[in-house]
Parts: structure tokens; sequence; C-alpha cells
């Protein structure tokens, strides 16, 4: 059986236990980092982009508020975002942008204002027609900042899952280890991935190194390694030309690297699904906004 065939059929088997809940569970999975320049964003619109090709709907969020650039990735543009939606200034059908079947961007803003939002019929409407529109996406992924913010710590909190990416550099790694910290005081289980290792073997020896320790310093955490992507030229070139890997790629190392870490997202999630709550785009919001 090939690589594509194994994740098809656990995409299938994760699809049948979602069918199985009569109230659709959205998986809500935010893609985050210690610092900048590790890939996060690029990995985020790849993985999204191929969940949508296994026939998943999938809600992709720019929720890098410092640097909000899945717009660039996608090679799309936008005019206008959330916090305009929160503003009055456009409905939340205006905003959303279809990237293809299955597949739609929710553009975030260069700012938290989000989260200061105090207008209750205003917040009241957005959110009945997030549930509307957004009610029936099977997984929505979240383009964090980088960093420990109050902003960012409330979306992890409030997410499934969290993915951490670093790369093989000293600070990257360090700043990785803090965030991974941080978000055990609120997650039991946190996802590594590498990004811009020299091999297989490279990522899987800094992750052992941050898991001892995490494992010596942290309390009843469970640090799961997703896997890892090779520095890869093509990358490089795919950034440049607003190309994604997923789509126009899919013969590549990079491909079947992202395969591999979405098929280990898959398996953690169907071991989850059934023991975990119930989440919609809408509850989502909701919750970020009692935060604050």
């Amino acid at each position: 059986m090939s690589e594509n065939e194994i994740i098809t059929t656990q995409a299938d088997r994760l699809k049948e236990l979602l069918k199985q809940d009569d109230s659709h569970h959205t998986k809500i999975i935010s893609i985050t980092s210690g610092k900048g320049g590790v890939g996060k964003s690029t990995i985020s619109a790849n993985m999204a982009y191929m969940l949508s090709d296994m026939g998943y709907k999938v809600g992709l969020l720019d929720a890098d508020f410092g640097l909000a650039n899945l717009d660039i990735i996608l090679n799309i543009r936008i005019k206008k975002n959330l916090v305009d939606v929160l503003n009055n200034k456009c409905s939340l059908a205006d905003i959303i942008i279809e990237i293809k079947n299955n597949l739609i961007l929710i553009p975030g803003d260069s700012g938290d204002e989000i989260f200061k939002f105090d207008d209750d019929i205003l917040a009241e409407k957005f959110l009945s027609d997030a549930e509307k529109l957004l009610g029936d996406l099977d997984y929505l992924l979240i383009d964090t900042g980088a960093g420990i913010s109050k902003s960012n710590q409330a979306i992890l909190a409030e997410s499934d899952e969290i993915v951490v990416v670093t790369m093989p550099d000293p600070s990257a790694i360090t700043d990785a280890y803090a965030t991974i910290k941080v978000c055990s005081k609120f997650k039991k289980s946190v996802n590594l991935l590498l990004n811009f290792v020299k091999n297989e073997k490279e990522g899987e020896l800094i992750y052992k190194k941050i898991a001892k320790v995490a494992d010596d310093n942290i309390d009843s955490l469970d640090l799961n390694y997703l896997g890892s992507l090779s520095r890869d030229l093509l990358i490089s070139k795919c950034s440049q030309n607003q190309l994604l890997f997923a789509k126009d790629y899919q013969n590549s190392l990079s491909f079947f690297e992202l395969s591999e870490i979405i098929r280990n997202l898959i398996e953690k999630l169907e071991h989850k699904l059934l023991t975990s709550k119930r989440r919609s785009f809408a509850l989502f919001v909701r919750r970020l906004m009692d935060r604050f």
C-alpha cells in the first residue's frame, strides 16, 4: 500500500468516527513557534491544502497578528479581515476566501483588536454567522504568531492540538522549549515538528534533546514528535514564487515528509476523538472573547 493510500485509509477511519457523533466536531489545531523565521506559515498553508485534498473541509485562520502573511503565501489579495467584521464594516461572508474546494482562508489582522471587542450585539451576530458559515468545518488550522504573548496563549489554550515548529538553531530550539513549557500549563500534550533539518536523524536527535530537558523540568507533559521536514531548495523556490509544494510538487521529498507528519497527527486524533470536547469556530471565538 502506498503512503498516500495509507493516509487516505486513516482519514476515512477518522471520518467514520466523526459521523458517529450527531453534533459536528471541528478539530482546532494551532501551529505555533517560539520565534519567527522557522517556516510556520508555510507549513500551515501546505498542511491545510493537503488535508483538503484528503476530502476534509478545512478552514485556515491567519492569527499571526503581528505579521499576517498567509495571503502572500497563497498568492491572493485581501481587503478586509476579522476586525472589519467585528467593527461592522462588512459581514463574515465578505471576508471568507475560497482557496479551492474544501479549503477556505479566514484573514486575520496585524493587531489583537479581536480580543478587545466589547459590542455584545455585533458579537452575537458574528457568532451566529460563524456557526452558519463555518459550523461544518472538519479542521480549523490556526497560524499563530511567534512567541508567548497573552493573545497567543489564549489561542493555544483553546485549541485541541498544538504543533510547535522549530529548526536546528540554538535560539530557535531555546524559544521552542520556552513555548512548550508555557503550553504545559494548560495542555497535557504538545506536538513538535522540526523544519529545515539536514536529514531525519538530525530531527530525531533534536527532538530527543528537547524531550529530555522537558522530562527533567516539566511535570506530566507528553511531548509528541510528529516528524521533520528536510532543508530543501524547493521550499524556498515555492516561497519566492508564491506556490504550494502540496499542490505543485506532489512527487517531492517535502510532500512525502509532510504527508508522514499529517499521518502521525491523524493517528493521534483518532485516539483522542471519542474523549475530546465538542468544538466549533463560533465557540472557539466566543471562548477567546471571554478570556479578555
